[in-house]
Order: structure tokens, then sequence, then C-alpha cells
């Protein structure tokens, strides 16, 4: 990151959180003019430095963990949407923060500061991204891709797809490892060699080269780094050693040696604090709302069928750690235990569902128990669901990605097809959700649950 960018984010930081204050100071004094005021706080109580200082620290914080300063996104929807969530998720954080210090605080007053944060963050937003889009359109970001494989193709598609929506990115081409690699790309934009890429570099006046050759082709990418070390022009590295794509990386330094992390989970420091407070949260009143109905479900499991009433079966979670997931029972007790060696595609018309267990099925009211491994840690309310040990067992290595993150009691792949989709043939889906994570898909999976579970949808 050049000393430019790094100023203008440090400018953006200062305006956000200047923003951010006076919403603050300007809500103390209009709830004195606005309906239902009356004075803003008890006697002796104060919004002092410390309760600024407080705001001004959660906001910097959860702003850049939402990445409304590192991510350009194509559309100001989609950075309104993620400003929206930021300026939610750090209301949340002050209002318990407030609760355990400053109770005195007026509700009113701190309404009004949220309503006004948003709208100066999104005219500032709004404004910051007009002008980036202004001037993306004369300070072109002039790329070029070093190779013609999978990842180079990928790479091609993705710049070309930005370069449409504006986001000022313009692909010069692609070079070819050698002349047979250049005859089987014919259907991409290649202008030259790798061998050729200096030339090619200063010609073209290229802002970045990223580098996408193969496992095979890597003495050939460290003579081109090195040749390239003459030229101001940003080397970026795409690489094809097992598919890193898939997997989240950090770079980490190891007293002076780099070290590049595989197998990271994308739930990393505020990330997953943040998921652990809300997974609490939202289980805990969950559990404290359903509690008369848990105690109901149970003594019609028992009047129904002779059995237990709650189960435990043996789930795989995260990083390959088993648990024991509760359920209640769904199925005749002498055929339950047959369950866990069966495929995982339910039927409709499977004879050793009990009547009820039909009902409990229909409406996911057989994972209410769920909600306990949840509070213990076992699990999250939003992530892959648990897989069973013997179908773990027969995983592809790219299947085992799904446990980089905890498992959920709902999650992509149930608000996509519940069970109409047989779970050991859409892994995709769950490598969808760890790919593309954010407490905002999060959300919008919890949303969606809601009515999948009403309508009974592809449950059974």
């Amino acid at each position: 990151m050049g000393a430019p960018r790094t100023n203008r984010i440090l400018l953006a930081i200062g305006l956000d959180v200047s923003l951010t204050l006076f919403s603050l100071w300007l809500a103390s004094q209009i709830r004195l003019a606005l309906p239902l005021g009356r004075e803003l706080n008890e006697p002796g109580v104060e919004l002092g430095p410390l309760v600024y200082a407080l705001t001004a620290l959660i906001w910097v914080v959860v702003l850049a963990q939402f990445n409304l300063y590192s991510r350009r996104r194509a559309r100001f929807r989609e950075e309104s949407r993620a400003l929206t969530l930021a300026v939610l998720t750090a209301l949340l954080i002050l209002a318990g923060a407030l609760y355990l210090s400053f109770r005195e605080v007026s509700r009113l007053q701190f309404i009004y500061f949220g309503l006004l944060n948003l709208a100066l963050l999104h005219l500032a937003h709004g404004m910051r991204f007009a002008r980036r889009t202004q001037m993306a359109g004369h300070n072109r970001w002039r790329v070029i891709v070093a190779g013609t494989g999978n990842v180079g193709r990928q790479l091609v598609d993705q710049l070309q797809d930005q370069s449409m929506r504006g986001m000022g990115v313009d692909l010069i081409g692609c070079l070819a490892e050698d002349n047979h690699a250049q005859i089987r790309a014919r259907d991409l934009p290649v202008i030259g060699l790798v061998d050729e890429a200096v030339s090619i570099v200063r010609h073209e006046r290229v802002s970045e080269i990223i580098l996408a050759l193969s496992r095979e082709a890597q003495d050939q990418m460290l003579a081109l780094v090195a040749d390239l070390e003459q030229l101001p022009v940003q080397v970026s590295l795409a690489p094809d050693v097992l598919d890193l794509a898939w997997f989240g990386t950090r770079v980490e330094d190891l007293n002076g040696i780099p070290l590049l992390r595989l197998r990271e989970s994308p739930l990393n420091g505020p990330a997953r604090t943040i998921k652990r407070v809300m997974d609490l949260t939202l289980a805990s009143i969950a559990l404290a709302a359903s509690s008369p109905a848990l105690i109901l479900i149970s003594l019609l499991i028992k009047l129904d069928s002779p059995g237990p009433a709650l189960i435990r079966q043996q789930r795989v979670g995260e990083n390959g750690r088993l648990f024991g997931m509760l359920k209640f029972r769904t199925m005749r007790a002498d055929a339950q235990h047959n369950t866990e060696h069966s495929l995982p595609h339910k039927r409709r018309d499977d004879p050793r569902v009990t009547r009820l267990g039909r009902f409990l099925r229909r409406y996911s009211l057989d994972e209410l128990p769920q909600l306990i491994n949840v509070l213990k840690g076992e699990m999250s309310l939003v992530g892959p669901r648990p897989e069973l040990p013997w179908l773990v067992d027969r995983y592809e290595s790219w299947q085992r990605r799904r446990f980089a993150v905890p498992p959920g009691m709902t999650g992509w792949w149930q608000v996509n097809g519940r069970s109409d989709r047989p779970m050991h043939l859409h892994v995709e889906d769950d490598l969808y959700y760890i790919r593309n994570y954010s407490l905002w898909l999060d959300v919008l999976i919890l949303l969606k649950t809601v009515p999948a579970v009403l309508s009974g949808r592809g449950a059974f």
C-alpha cells in the first residue's frame, strides 16, 4: 500500500470518526428541542471524554472489520449495506458498554445518535464513492496477467468483469508461458510471452503484473520477479499451490521468516468474537423463549413412542473435532441407532419415522436442542451442517475444507434446498459460505431460515 493511499485511508477514518462524534454531540442538543425531550441526563451524569473516546474506538474497529476502508465495492448499494450493518453492530456494542457503565444515558438520545450517524456516514461515503468513481475514469490501473492456466483464466475473467463494472481497472492482456501455451490460449487476450515481460511492462506502462504461473514454472517465476525489481510496477502472486483459492490463507512473520498459513479460518480476531457474541445472545434468547415448547415436545415424544426424548449423535465439527449433537428423537428407538450409517438423503416415506417425528422434522423442531450445542461453542447458529464421521472418512481432500468454521444449525445449503438436496452431494454450498463469509451473510441466512422453516419446504 503506497503512501498516498494510506493517507486517503487515514483521512477517511478521521472524517468518519469526526462525523460520529459530531452525531453524538448533536443528538444531545436536538433531543432537548424535539418532542418527548427532557433533561438529557440525571443530575451529575454527563457524557464526558471517556464516552466519546470509547465511541471513537468502537467505530474505528467495527468499520475497519467490515472492510469499509480496505475494499473497493463496485456498487454503492453494496457499500451502503456494509456501512449500515457496521453502524448497527457498533451501536449494539456501545449500548452494551453504556449499560455496564453509564446506564443513565437517555434512550431517546441514543436513538437520535444512531439515526444521525447513519445519515452522516452515508452522506460521507456516498460523496467518497462518487469521487472515486469519477477518478477511476482518469487514473486507470493497468494490469497484466502472467500465466494462461486455470488460475490465469480466472484472473482474466475477474479483471474483465471489474473493467466492465467501472472499477478503474484495465486488463492489458496476459502473457503465455511459452509458444505452445500461446497456441493453446487463443481464446485469451495474449499479448506476448513471459520471457518478454520486462519490455512489455515498459512499453504498456503497466501498473501491476499478477503472476499466475503453474508450479512447474517456479524457476521461471523467480527469474521474472528478479527482472521486474528494476521497474516501478506492483508485482502480485496468485499461487497455484494446492489450489490456495479454496483455503483461508494468512501471511505471518516468524522472526523475519514469512510464513503462508494454510487452512486459516475466515473467523479470525474480531470476526470470531462478533460471531460468538451473536451466537450467545440469540441462542440464549431462543432457548429461554422456547423452553416451554422443549418441555412439551419431550413429553409428547415419550407419549408417542417408547424411548428417550433426546438423543446425542456424534458429528464432526470445526477442524475435524468430534462432538455430540443433540436432537429430539424422531424415529422409533429400535431404528434410531441404525440411522447414522445410512445414506444421508432423507426419504419422504421413511417407515422408521414416528408420527410426531414427521411433524417435528417438517418444521425443524427436532433441531431445537442444538441451541445447547451453540451455547457450549460446539456449533454456531449459521455454518455448514455437522457431518457424520463415517461419511467424512469418504471425503476427498477438497471437501474437508468445510471444517474451517464451526458447523451451524442453519446454513447456505439449508435455506437453498433443505432435505431436497442431499448433504453429501452439495458440499459446494458449504464452501461457498466459507469463501464468502461475512456477518451480513449470517444475518441474511437467519432471515431466510424463518420462512423456509415455517413453510416446511424440503423438510421431511
